[in-house]
């Protein structure tokens, strides 16, 4: 064959070939744990996969058989449909865009306690709830024990409306990771017995984050507090906070209502500079709950971080 045909030729197969098929699985999950939420339910946690993996999806087995499919930004599932009295092993897979199925995790086994007939009594809310930051991206949470006519089987770790961790109800403190430097969070704990009864929360407790080196200081608004107020039959929910130190002046704040982005509040140039306060009417029935957070623009024109959020019942 002429030189310059087998060149051709070989162009030509080269062209053909195209990209190659993605056919490496991702690593196994790691830190695959499990605890008992009740007689009929578990909750089983595990660590996230980095973002070199191109996880896109999780899959939880039980005993080897699929029970859970979650997406590659939830690394904790809540299982229910459980027989009390019986011990199950749980195992995890990661997969990617190209449908790739890494190895299962170690297996995590979990023991239900018996089912207790005829108990609807919730445990009392925990008490003394302390949060203290561990550097940029971790904390560490302590809280008085709660109370039941039967035992306590689990506490549930909340963020805000979110429940992020799950311990034993012998344990009294959780350590949490994951977490975003310079950011303000709110945590409160709720109590659960075998019969799935949950108690109130705990009271709540806020604590910042450090900030990630070069990162500069934290900008959310401080001492964040919301109140209802119900005046002449009109309902409204009152809020205060401190303004934020952002090297210039503070005058438009995002208000956020269960998650959601409600409304811009802004004052032109008569922005208050240290205490600063918004009132709002709301329109639900009577009873309705809110969680509410709210953001300062920064001199920059970018977003600062989030207040603590605050739960309030007009």
């Amino acid at each position: 064959m002429p030189i310059l045909a087998a060149a051709a030729l070989g162009l030509l197969l080269t062209a053909c070939s195209g990209p190659q098929p993605d056919t490496q699985a991702p690593p196994a999950p790691g830190g695959v744990t499990v605890q008992a939420s009740s007689a009929t339910s578990a909750h089983v946690m595990w660590g996230q996969a980095a973002k070199g993996d191109g996880v896109t999806r999780y899959e939880v087995y039980r005993t080897g058989v699929k029970v859970k499919t979650v997406p590659a930004t939830t690394t904790m599932v809540d299982i229910g449909g459980l027989t009390a009295s019986s011990a199950y092993t749980f195992t995890v897979r990661a997969l990617d865009a190209a449908d790739n199925v890494s190895p299962p995790s170690g297996p995590a086994p979990v023991a239900l306690p018996a089912q207790v007939p005829d108990d609807h009594k919730s445990p009392t809310a925990p008490g003394s709830l302390r949060a203290q930051a561990d550097g940029a991206r971790a904390a560490t949470l302590v809280w008085g024990g709660s109370r039941d006519n039967v035992r306590v089987t689990s506490y549930d770790i909340y963020q805000g409306q979110s429940k992020i961790h799950t311990v034993g109800g012998n344990a009294t403190a959780a350590h949490l990771t994951g977490l975003r430097p310079a950011t303000v969070y709110t945590f409160t704990v709720r109590a659960r017995d075998g019969a799935d009864n949950a108690s109130s929360p705990s009271p709540s407790a806020d604590l910042t984050t450090a900030s990630a080196p070069g990162q500069g200081p934290s900008t959310e608004p401080t001492a964040f507090t919301a109140k209802a107020r119900t005046t002449k039959g009109e309902r409204a929910v009152e809020l205060a906070w401190t303004v934020p130190r952002t090297g210039g002046e503070v005058t438009e704040y995002q208000m956020y209502l269960d998650g959601r982005l409600t409304t811009t509040i802004a004052w032109g140039a008569a922005a208050p500079q240290d205490r600063a306060t918004y009132r709002f009417v709301v329109q639900e029935k009577p009873g309705t709950s809110y969680a509410v957070k709210i953001r300062a623009k920064l001199p920059d024109g970018d977003w600062g971080t989030f207040s603590a959020e605050r739960s309030v019942t007009p």
